[in-house]
């Protein structure tokens, strides 16, 4: 029988950039095969990006460096070819879809890389098609890109490198910009393409869980430009690479750790509806619930902030938000969970002031803020933007803090206590000098939370506020927003992101085409199947375990291993 070749072939393969002292992949040896599906995780800046640029051709020829070792990908010498060689074996689709549109239509983006290989007309309709039906997109190709949805805009981008018959795709953080059920189709379809075309397919992402929610070959784990392990998932999940190299094992496996379950090869944890329990391990998972102590419910302050019956629509024709009706206590830390389109964003925009109601009263601690302009809300509410270089307009980390108190009645020496106060809260007083550009993404996050907490608002909303971040980046600003809250200020976060929802809020206000459907604990919310769907969440994996280990209260089993979570991660700190 034939030796099975490579597809993919680093071989003591280093690169550094230009502008890098050191580089940022060392001694790298891995080879893929023809038809697998890898997902390469790893944290924020351990070089699993770079690693993907090596194989499209982004590294060195958009971004300048030195390689040392070889590389061949689908038989080309890729470090010295060409970007646009490479570009007819490797197919890239981008986390933000919206980056890589090129054309007017669906259609013209589809047969985009056609029309500049000159292919006759006839040939390229058909090929269009062909790719759109692929990716179940075939209905779509008249439309402009603003009328997708995010998970559109993914297929178009996978149809767009499809048309090229490439050999191998590659996912770059596929998941990030989408809702939990979106993301949850997503990998659907990328297994689906990959079984129809025998396609490669490598998966840049540190959702580790969401992406095995379809079985993979292998996990290749990056850490500080290394390879740390290349295992068969069951093989990797029952080590503690994950958890020391700071990625985020899936929560059933976690959750039978602390029930005091062996995680072994042998049963299977790498894909959920394939996990084999032994009868005494469900005997083990039981127990530790029945010795958790019964929750208490806390007190409910009196609201602060109260929508009664809010409408809204951008057109006349269409209503945005229709008759919203919620009370926010002083304290709470809440989520407002939906799919993408759900009128989320909306709420937060009428909140803060930076649009009307069309009916309906928002008011704080009883009085209506109808006639308070959007720089006197402002004093009261916070928004924070899921991107902070939208919000930043000063060079100077202490600039920008001081920004929103400029135009105040306050004297230079009490703005300079209130920001270096604010600072000193958010972890950022050593670095008041320091130009925002040398900031990485989450020190950045901060800042446009200082300078909103600067303000001295009551309630901060935020967007999105872990959106790309790795777990240790993603616990840190988290535990940050948990010690304001602690501080007193009211915290209300818009998120994709389930157990963000699950581990830090006590409420979630669940949205779907302009309406609340739902005002309830997190473990509620995404222990009901039938709430989970119209939303458009992602139903906890807990609840799963919870049924295989034949447990018939699931929200108490969710809530427990969320309180035990808690302890052993501050434990940790």
């Amino acid at each position: 029988m034939a030796e099975r070749k490579p597809i993919i072939s680093f071989r003591n393969f280093s690169f550094q950039y230009r502008a890098q002292k050191r580089p940022t992949l060392t001694d790298i040896n891995l080879e893929i095969y023809p038809g697998e599906r890898v997902l390469i995780a790893g944290p924020s800046g351990s070089g699993k990006s770079t690693l993907a640029g090596c194989i499209n051709g982004l590294n060195p020829f958009s971004n300048p460096g030195e390689c040392t070792g070889t590389l061949t990908v689908d038989g080309v010498d890729a470090p010295h070819s060409s970007l646009f060689e490479l570009s007819a074996h490797v197919g890239t689709v981008l986390q933000d879809p919206d980056g890589q549109f090129i054309g007017l239509t669906v259609g013209e983006d589809i047969a985009f890389a056609l029309e500049n290989s000159c292919t006759p007309q006839d040939e390229m309709h058909a090929i269009t098609r062909h790719a759109a039906e692929l990716v179940g997109i075939e209905n779509h190709l008249g439309y402009a890109p603003h009328e997708l949805s995010g998970g559109q805009k993914q297929r178009v981008s996978l149809a767009g490198v499809m048309v090229d018959q490439v050999k191998i795709l590659l996912f770059d953080e596929p998941l990030a910009n989408l809702d939990p059920a979106t993301g949850k189709q997503t990998m659907e379809l990328i297994d689906e393409i990959q079984k129809k075309t025998d396609t490669t397919v490598l998966i840049i992402e540190h959702r580790l869980e969401d992406v095995l929610w379809r079985s993979v070959d292998r996990i290749v784990l990056v850490n500080e430009g290394r390879i740390l392990a290349d295992l068969r998932p069951d093989e990797l999940l029952s080590t503690d690479l994950l958890q020391k190299n700071g990625i985020r094992e899936p929560l059933y496996v976690t959750a039978l750790r602390y029930a005091g379950v062996e995680v072994t090869a042998a049963k299977h944890p790498g894909h959920l509806p394939d996990l084999k329990l032994e009868k005494a391990d469900g005997q083990h998972v039981r127990d530790w619930l029945l010795g958790a102590p019964e929750p208490g419910q806390p007190a409910r302050k009196p609201p602060m902030l109260t929508v009664s019956d809010v409408s809204y629509g951008y057109t006349k024709e269409r209503k945005n938000l229709e008759h919203i009706s919620f009370s926010v206590s002083g304290g709470e830390m809440l989520a407002i969970v939906g799919r993408n389109g759900a009128g989320k964003s909306t709420l937060s925009k009428l909140i803060c002031g930076f649009e009307t109601p069309d009916s309906g009263t928002i008011s704080l601690n009883g009085r209506d803020l109808k006639d308070d302009s959007i720089r006197e809300r402002a004093g009261q509410i916070g928004y924070v933007m899921q991107n902070p270089n939208q919000m930043i307009s000063k060079v100077m980390i202490y600039d920008e803090v001081a920004l929103g108190l400029s135009r105040s009645c306050l004297s230079e020496a009490e703005i300079r206590e209130k920001v270096e106060e604010t600072l000193k809260i958010c972890g950022l007083y050593p670095f008041r000098n320091w130009p925002i550009s040398a900031l990485s993404f989450g020190q950045k996050k901060r800042v446009t939370i200082a300078s909103v907490l600067a303000m001295g608002p009551k309630i901060i909303i935020l967007d999105e506020p872990t959106a790309g971040q790795d777990f240790f980046h993603y616990t840190e600003i988290m535990e940050f927003l948990r010690s304001l809250n602690a501080l007193g200020v009211t915290v209300i976060m818009i998120t994709h992101d389930m157990h963000l929802m699950l581990e830090y809020t006590t409420r979630a206000l669940v949205f779907n085409d302009g309406r609340l459907i739902a005002d309830a604990a997190p473990a509620a919310v995404l222990c009901d199947s039938g709430l989970v769907e119209r939303a458009a969440l992602k139903e906890t994996s807990l609840f799963a375990l919870a049924s295989l280990c034949g447990i018939d209260e699931p929200v108490r089993f969710v809530e427990r291993f969320i309180e035990t979570d808690r302890e052993v991660r501050s434990r940790g700190r």
